[in-house]
């Protein structure tokens, strides 16, 4: 099932091990949600609260109509220009599922800076892993710009607007490390992923504060 394997793609990649998954915590009806929720339009929205001592209440909302169309033109066989939204609105969802889920089974909280960043990220390294997987001779230069130049913000997120816009400038940043360290390996016919995975994975560990150094430190 797409979001599992999507799941399955984020720990790969990260070296996650995350007990519980995506679907059982998937609400696809918005009358399910809890009341402060139901009047929502966003195709994906992952609910949080605190239910006792310890323990949180999640649930992961994602449009009917979107799984229905990815199930219908399956982006992990061929992502394409009809798919890609949908697929990065999916994507996003399982990213801060993952990101939630990992970080609670260590302890560690997480701020929604953070969650936002990481997702971004995943858009680009998933979107990537999967361009090169489908299509090995061609290396998608267009991916980054496409995901943080050419990106709007929805007026309807208000205040928000100023958290996204920070989360995507730094993703963009790091982002734009990683494209250079993945063309060089391509440039010099290496191939190599090992040291990308190798920073990716240090990256997904690291703190909100932590993250940012690194960018600027990098970048």
């Amino acid at each position: 099932m797409l979001l599992s394997r999507l799941q399955e793609m984020l720990g790969g990649i990260y070296d996650l091990r995350v007990a519980h998954d995506v679907y059982d915590f998937l609400v696809t009806d918005r009358c399910q949600l809890p009341r402060a929720a139901r009047g929502g339009h966003a195709e994906e929205e992952l609910l949080v609260a605190l239910v006792a001592e310890g323990e949180l209440g999640v649930s992961l909302y994602l449009d009917p109509a979107l799984l229905a169309r990815l199930a219908h033109a399956d982006p992990l066989e061929r992502l394409h220009g009809g798919n890609v939204a949908d697929c990065l609105t999916a994507l996003e969802g399982v990213s801060h599922f993952v990101y939630l889920a990992w970080n609670a089974s260590h302890d560690r909280a997480v701020s929604l800076l953070e969650m936002e960043m990481q997702a971004e990220v995943d858009k680009f390294v998933v979107s990537h892993w999967l361009l090169r997987r489908q299509d090995p001779g061609h290396f998608p230069l267009e991916l980054r710009r496409l995901l943080f130049e050419r990106v709007g913000f929805d007026p309807s997120v208000g205040a928000r607007a100023g958290l996204y816009r920070e989360a995507s400038g730094y993703a963009g940043r790091f982002c734009r490390h990683l494209e250079r360290s993945l063309e060089r390996e391509r440039r010099h016919r290496r191939g190599r992923e090992a040291p990308v995975l190798a920073e990716l994975r240090r990256f997904y560990r690291f703190t909100n504060a932590a993250k940012r150094a690194h960018i600027e430190r990098t970048v």
